[in-house]
Order: C-alpha cells, then structure tokens, then sequence
C-alpha cells in the first residue's frame, strides 16, 4: 500500500487523541457500559493508588468521560467486565483479553520482581494453606490477615501473607474480583473460571504479542514502530515483521508526518483524514494517562518534557509531587501541581506552569478554569484555590474562585 499524504504535527496529534478519546468532550452523560468501552478503546488502564488529587485509574476515565460515579469502576471490576493484570504496570483491562496475558502467568519468573520464585519455594507450606483457607472460606484481602499483638509471628503475619497473596496473583492462581476501599480481593482463579483450559484457551507467547501489537496499535492510532512495545512492556517483539504483517493486510498504512518523518497509521483513523474534526477537548490528565504515560512518546509527539517526580526526593523535584499535565485542544500547553483537600473541600492548586511558547488567550483561559472547575466539583469540592499562577494568569484568575453547579 502506498503512501499517503503527508501530515502535520498537529493532525498527527489530533489523530492519537481520536484514538485514546481525547479529541472532544463528551457528547453525554456517562452511562456505566462506557467504563468497559473506555478501557476496551485505550486497551489498558493503569492502576495506582496515589490519592493527592484522584486516584489515577478514576481520573483517566473523567478526562474522557466526564463525571460519573467512581464506584462505577470498582462494579464493572465486580462484574466480570474488567480484570487485572500485569500490562503496562498493573493495570485493568478488558476480560476479554484475559488470553493475552495468561502466557505471562503461566512463566511468572519472567516478570522479575512481580514474582519471587525463591520465596515460593521456601514458603510452599503456608501458600498452600492459604489457597486451602481461601477455598474453603471464600475471597479475602490482604488486610484480613493484618498482624497485631495477639498474632503470633510466623506466616500469619501482614507482610507474609501480602507476598504470598501477591506471588499467588501474578502467578494466575488469584485473581482479583472486586476492590473494597481500593484494596485487592482475591479469590481463585478456578472458582473465577471454572470452565478454562490453558490448552485449549490460552494463547502462546508469540500469538499473544501479536495481539497485543495490534491493540497497541489501535489505542495509539498513529505511531512509530519504537513506541509500540512499550503500550505493554514487550521485551522481544518482532516489530518490523509485525508491521510488514499488518501493511499486507490493511491494518496499517505509512505517513510521513511533519518534523516526525515516517510513521504508521491505524486504518480504523482514516475516515478522518476526509474531514478532520477540530480539537475542542480541555482536561487534566493523569501522570498514568496512556497518552504521558511513555514520557520519550509524549515528548516526540507533544514536545512535552515531562517525568512524574512522586518518587524523586522532595528537595530535588522541579515541579511537584503529583503533576498533572493540561491537555488543551489537541495540545499539552501547562502542568498543575494540585492537590484535594477533601475536609475542606477544596482543590488547591499549588503551581501552575506554561509550556514555552504558550500563548494566553481568554479562550484558554477560561477552557482552563472551566476543565478546574468541573474536576474540581467531580472530586467534591466547592472552591479552588489559587496559590501560585504565571503573572499572564493572575489578571484573569482569582486566589480562590467558588464553583458554581
């Protein structure tokens, strides 16, 4: 297949917010099903339980979404409609994709620390026992074996049971049916799925890395061929083979993109290109966000420099504990560092930074305010606090504006 027309950045970008479903705002109200096709449309969502603002699995599916009832994750979970997994880091996805990943669990020594084959062996005793009690007595969490003084030591124990229970899950043995207060509960995998056959079910390595290539490819929309291993951490994809594969069959057709060169479109796009629809979508996104989440990705395509410095020692970090970036109209322009005071119930917004060359429009300035305001509201809260803006920011935002319904 040829090559088609050359594109600009901008299209370009517009292309993989179409794709992650980003490019406008909700046309509706949420309604539950879309908690599923939300995560279907991004193949994964990544979980992490840091909770300065929102938790980032629940603020991923607003910025697409709109409000909707966070519990309406932890169902869809309950449900049979999502589990989770080792993906991009621990994540939620699809059960449908469940095939994909089982030959992972099935060789749990190659996900390196998410698996101690040395501490199963050594603690094969008290694992089988609590496989035993989880048969007979039903799901559990971790915190249902949290120590205290009456606990005597040994592998009743918090710490213990926790390896246990996490070895047992990244192995396939435990899965994940419902979280309670955002904690794990676990339950076997056999009682979960009785009627599943590895043989008969499951898909080989090199079956499921084709797969995954392919959903990589949907949920990117427009890509080079390096950045499609890292949607799910594949360590020997066969990229270039998997690409000719999917030119031959129409999956896939190659565009040289402005400054960027040759890149790869997924055909599900190419409607678009007839009539590009303008980017119109302002919202906060989560550090987790598929679109930042492969920092050397965000910074080719959006020309955003950008890590997560949760993890970087206060004294050394150059914008904040939990940044999130502003996506504005098909482009990344600022970051916040904000933070949920949920008592009060405020949003604070300790600092705000500009991208260089930003341009401070009063259309940007109240799409901004506006996509605050309804996070803002979405998490509780009745007021924004304004701690720290640019100077071209301050004539147009107040310290502490009131959020109107």
């Amino acid at each position: 297949m040829t090559t088609t027309s050359s594109l600009s950045l901008q299209t370009a970008r517009h292309l993989h917010l179409a794709a992650q479903g980003l490019l406008r705002p909700p046309s509706r109200r949420a309604r539950f099903a879309d908690i599923h096709a939300c995560v279907r449309q991004m193949s994964l969502l990544q979980i992490d339980t840091i909770n300065v603002v929102a938790r980032s699995p629940y603020l991923v599916l607003f910025s697409r979404l709109g409000a909707y009832p966070t519990q309406w994750l932890e169902e869809t979970l309950a449900s049979g409609a999502l589990f989770e997994y080792w993906a991009h880091e621990a994540c939620f996805i699809p059960f449908e994709d469940y095939p994909l990943l089982r030959h992972r669990m099935l060789e749990p020594q190659r996900l390196g620390w998410k698996y101690n084959e040395q501490w199963v062996e050594e603690h094969q005793q008290e694992i089988a026992a609590l496989l035993n009690h989880i048969a007979e007595n039903g799901p559990v969490r971790a915190a249902d074996f949290a120590s205290d003084k009456q606990t005597k030591p040994g592998w009743w124990a918090w710490k213990p049971h926790k390896r246990h229970l996490e070895n047992l899950f990244s192995a396939g043995e435990l899965m994940v049916v419902e979280r309670r207060n955002f904690q794990r509960v676990y339950d076997l995998r056999t009682r979960v799925m009785p009627d599943w056959d590895d043989e008969q079910h499951a898909l080989n390595e090199a079956e499921a890395v084709q797969a995954m290539l392919g959903h990589s490819a949907r949920s990117l929309g427009i890509f080079r061929a390096s950045w499609l291993a890292d949607y799910y951490r594949l360590k020997r994809a066969p990229l270039q083979a998997w690409i000719k594969d999917a030119e031959t069959q129409s999956d896939i057709v190659r565009v040289e993109v402005e400054q960027l060169g040759e890149m790869w479109l997924h055909t599900s796009l190419l409607p678009l290109l007839e009539k590009m629809p303008t980017a119109t979508h302002t919202a906060l996104l989560s550090p987790f966000d598929p679109v930042v989440w492969d920092r050397r990705r965000a910074l080719e395509l959006f020309n955003f420099d950008y890590r997560i410095e949760c993890y970087t020692p206060a004294e050394k970090r150059v914008y904040g504990y939990f940044v999130l970036p502003v996506l504005h109209r098909g482009a990344l322009k600022a970051r916040i560092d904000a933070k949920m005071d949920r008592q009060a119930q405020q949003l604070i917004i300790r600092a705000f930074w500009l991208e260089p060359g930003v341009r401070v429009t009063q259309a940007f300035l109240n799409d901004v305010q506006k996509a605050i305001s309804r996070f803002a509201q979405w998490q509780g809260a009745d007021e924004v606090i304004v701690e720290n803006v640019p100077a071209e920011l301050l004539a147009a935002w107040t310290h502490r504006w009131v959020i109107n319904d």
